[in-house]
């Protein structure tokens, strides 16, 4: 095979990876093979966040300055030993196979088909209308800076602790942040959703120039948007690790540290790939305690 065609064992699949020259950022030249290879290095700590869960998968077939779209179901020529979920939409009168990632070989086979970002649901196997997790996503408005969004987790953080709850922060791989809070079994999304926007309501009128409850158009003016309607079934939010196409240089969707957001040391445009890696390697998962979490809202 040429140089823009390999095969790669990993583990007992094997995966055939293709058009590694494609540039997928033209501003950086980072390519479709640079892509395959951070996915085949972080797969480590990324994998266990998408253990048994439905991922949606954003795909850019160009790279990220061509046309994307989001995909949902299963390709139809997905190897037989992806795993697979069906799952009855509302919207269609049949199942859909949903694919599921619990090995290396997965993520990079579905990466090889150009998928770029990953996008994990709220929920896992065996019940998916149960969620797992209460995900608060902090989006900035049109002119809020990084630092209206860092100070926005603070304060989340504070009502999170005066509420008795733990929650995890990841940047979005964007301007934004999620706080993941990890649940015991037994909730339903009605319910979370609910606990959810009442935290951010009651944000929203602490800090009323900081803070907005998503509604209408959430990307204006300069205050940071709490929306809560990603507690739903089917919904999705970026998954740990993820690489994202917001900006000319690929960024990666990354766990932090309270205290790093407090000292408001680390911007998410400086979270590259390599980057990445290099602060796995030196501070280990940071979001392991996403998986471990027993936690009920009251």
């Amino acid at each position: 095979m040429n140089a823009s065609s390999e095969t790669w064992q990993l583990g007992n699949q094997s995966v055939q990876v293709t058009h590694l020259e494609k540039v997928y950022w033209p501003q950086v030249g980072f390519t479709k093979g640079d892509v395959l290879h951070f996915y085949r290095q972080i797969a480590p700590v990324a994998l266990p966040y998408l253990k048994d869960r439905p991922v949606t998968l954003r795909v850019y077939p160009q790279g990220v300055e061509g046309a994307s779209y989001y995909l949902r179901d299963c390709p139809e020529e997905a190897p037989d030993w992806l795993r697979r979920v069906d799952y009855q939409p509302k919207t269609v009168s049949h199942a859909v196979p949903l694919p599921l990632i619990d090995t290396v070989g997965g993520l990079l086979w579905l990466a090889n088909q150009g998928a770029i970002e990953f996008h994990l649901w709220g929920s896992h196997l065996p019940d998916l209308t149960q969620p797992d997790l209460a995900i608060f996503d902090l989006d900035p408005g049109e002119t809020a800076s990084f630092d209206a969004v860092r100070e926005a987790g603070l304060r989340l953080h504070d009502a999170l602790a005066q509420a008795g709850m733990r929650g995890y922060p990841k940047t979005s791989g964007g301007g934004g942040l999620h706080i993941f809070v990890p649940l015991a079994s037994g909730h339903t999304f009605e319910h979370v959703r609910g606990w959810v926007k009442a935290i951010g309501q009651q944000l929203a009128l602490n800090y009323p120039d900081l803070i907005a409850l998503a509604r209408g158009a959430t990307h204006q003016g300069g205050r940071v948007t709490v929306d809560y309607a990603q507690n739903s079934l089917g919904r999705n939010t970026a998954a740990p690790y993820t690489l994202r196409a917001h900006l000319a240089h690929p960024t990666v969707s990354t766990p932090l540290t309270w205290e790093e957001l407090d000292a408001g040391t680390i911007h998410p445009a400086d979270l590259s790939p390599q980057a990445v890696l290099e602060r796995v390697e030196r501070l280990g998962d940071l979001f392991t305690p996403v998986l471990q979490g027993e936690q009920q809202i009251a």
